[in-house]
């Protein structure tokens, strides 16, 4: 009888506290339609929590394969969409909040914040350092590898900049990893442009000879 009753209460616990993670993913994580991986996931949200308890600033993430928009929809009714897409979801955040915002299908990236923070943070600097290089990398890594890594990239990168205006550690931070493989992938990129120009004029320098 006790063993049953010590089962009952191990599958009870075990229960509550997947109920208590998926709460704390909620909390962070408002959609990602599986595009981001477990671990992410679980890094995101030990940022998010800590940010959240010493910071006091909510950093969500919002990511989506598609909005369910028409293939051929005119370009400003896409924005007027988009736009009204993410009014509707910040009405609804707790201040002073960050969005990073994700719609694959339709090569949206955006970063929207309160107005407390407007004084802290770049929106481009950090969706064009961290998020949109290893978004758009042309490489062997899959769709959901790329989401996973850009969005704990941004969302890493967030909470540092804002600890940092306060002058406080993240221990959750990643440190310059973030910055650090964004950097590794403009090299890569501007090589490769670089020597892409030396090869046509090489062959242009060929031609007339």
């Amino acid at each position: 009888m006790k063993k049953i009753n010590f089962l009952k209460v191990g599958v009870i616990f075990s229960l509550l506290l997947f109920l208590c993670s998926n709460l704390s993913a909620q909390q962070h994580i408002l959609n990602d339609d599986q595009l981001i991986d477990d671990r992410a996931k679980e890094k995101i949200n030990q940022i998010g929590d800590e940010v959240k308890s010493k910071l006091g600033v909510n950093i969500y993430i919002y990511a989506k394969s598609n909005l369910g928009l028409d293939e051929n929809i005119k370009t400003k009714d896409k924005i007027d969409f988009i736009r009204n897409n993410e009014n509707q979801i910040i009405s609804t955040l707790e201040k002073p909040y960050v969005l990073l915002s994700i719609a694959v299908e339709e090569t949206h990236v955006n970063l929207l914040f309160s107005d407390e923070l407007k004084s802290v943070l770049d929106k481009d600097d950090i969706l064009d350092g961290y998020v949109v290089p290893l978004l758009a990398s042309k490489d062997k890594n899959t769709l959901f590898a790329k989401v996973s890594a850009a969005t704990l990239n941004g969302y890493a990168a967030i909470g540092d900049i804002i600890a940092e205006s306060k002058q406080i550690k993240l221990e959750s931070s990643i440190g310059n990893a973030g910055k650090v493989s964004s950097t590794i992938w403009r090299v890569v990129m501007y090589t490769l442009v670089v020597l892409g120009l030396l090869a046509y004029t090489y062959a242009v320098l060929k031609r007339r000879k």
